[in-house]
C-alpha cells in the first residue's frame, strides 16, 4: 500500500473525525434526499426518450443531463471521502444521465478509483457491467460517459468491448444526432475520455466534443463560468459544479445543489457561454434539486 502524501493524511483525518462526529451513515434519512425512487411512480412512456417524448427529436446539445462527479465513489460502498451517497446503478435508477468516471492501474489491474485506490476501488469491470445492465434493462435511455482515463485506450477499449459497451456506443458523425436516432440506432452510450481518444471510432476524445467550466471552488461564490478545457465552439457543454475543502462533503452540497443556486449558475453559465448545458454534473445528487433544475432546463415537467 502506498503512503498518501502528509498533507492528504491530514484532510483524510480531518474528514473522518468529521464523519464520526455527524455520525451521517446512521442518520435518518434526509427529506432533501429527493433522488429515492417512489415505487408508485409510472413507468416512462414507450416513446419516451430518457423519460420525456419531447426530448427524442433534439439534438445531444439541446439537451441537459443530470451528471455526477467521481461517480464511482460512493458511501454506499463505503469509500473513504466519497462524492456520492449511492453507487452507479443506483445512481443510473434515480435518473443520473452522465457519469464521470476515473480509472487507474491498481496492482496490475484495470479499477475505478480516484487519486489513491486504498481510499475506495471497484474494479473496473464490474463498474462497466452496471451501465451494460442498466441500458440493457432501459432501451430507450441516452447516457453520456466521461472517463478521467489512468489506463491505456488499449487496455479501456478491451475493458470496453468486453463489457458489451462498445457496441452501444455512438460512433461519431459530422452532425450531432437526436436522443431518438440514438437509440433507435441501438447506440445510446456516448464515450468520451480526457486523456484517449479514436480510434477506435466509439472511443472520444473529451475535448473534442465537450467544452466545461472550472472545478476548484471551496464556496459558492467562487463558482464562476469561464472556459477550463476544451475549445469554445465545441458543441456539448459541462457544468462542473461542486465544492471542495478540499475534500467533498455533503454540506457543500446540500448548499450548492438547492434551486437558487445551481439554477441562478446554470443560467448564469448559459447567458454568459451562449451555449444550452448539455451535462450538469454535481456531488452528492442526493440533495439538493438537481432533477427539478434539469427540468426546468429542459422545459419539461
Amino acid at each position: 500500500m502506498r503512503t498518501l502524501p502528509p498533507i492528504l493524511s491530514c484532510c483524510l483525518a480531518l474528514f473522518i473525525l468529521s464523519c464520526q462526529s455527524k455520525n451521517a451513515s446512521n442518520a435518518p434519512a434526509d427529506p432533501s434526499d429527493t433522488a429515492a425512487v417512489d415505487s408508485d411512480t409510472a413507468a416512462p412512456e414507450a416513446d419516451a426518450c430518457n423519460g420525456h417524448p419531447d426530448l427524442c427529436d433534439r439534438r445531444l446539445d439541446d439537451v441537459t443531463f443530470p451528471g455526477t462527479h467521481n461517480s464511482m465513489a460512493n458511501a454506499d460502498a463505503e469509500w473513504m471521502a466519497p462524492n456520492q451517497q449511492h453507487g452507479i446503478t443506483q445512481q443510473l435508477n434515480d435518473g443520473i444521465r452522465s457519469l464521470m468516471l476515473d480509472t487507474m492501474d491498481w496492482n496490475g489491474e484495470p479499477y475505478l478509483c480516484h487519486g489513491y485506490c486504498e481510499l475506495g476501488a471497484q474494479p473496473l469491470s464490474e463498474g462497466l457491467a452496471e451501465v451494460e445492465t442498466f441500458l440493457a434493462a432501459n432501451p430507450r435511455e441516452v447516457v453520456i460517459i466521461i472517463f478521467q482515463d489512468g489506463l491505456s485506450t488499449d487496455v479501456m477499449t478491451t475493458a470496453l468491448e468486453e463489457s458489451g459497451l462498445a457496441a452501444r456506443a455512438w460512433t461519431g458523425a459530422d452532425t450531432l444526432p437526436t436522443l431518438g436516432e440514438l437509440i433507435d440506432a441501438g447506440t445510446p452510450l456516448i464515450i468520451t475520455a480526457e486523456h484517449g481518444g479514436p480510434p477506435p471510432n466509439w472511443y472520444h476524445h473529451a475535448w473534442d466534443w465537450i467544452q466545461d467550466t472550472p472545478y476548484s471552488f471551496s464556496a459558492a461564490e467562487e463558482m464562476n463560468c469561464e472556459r477550463l478545457r476544451g475549445t469554445e465552439d465545441n458543441p456539448l457543454f459541462l457544468v462542473n459544479h461542486w465544492l471542495g475543502t478540499p475534500l467533498p462533503t455533503e454540506t457543500g452540497a446540500m448548499e450548492v445543489n438547492a434551486t437558487d443556486v445551481l439554477a441562478q449558475r446554470a443560467q448564469a453559465c448559459e447567458e454568459e457561454r451562449g451555449q444550452r448545458i448539455t451535462i450538469l454534473a454535481v456531488d452528492f445528487y442526493n440533495h439538493g434539486d438537481l432533477f427539478s433544475v434539469v427540468d426546468t432546463l429542459n422545459g419539461v415537467d
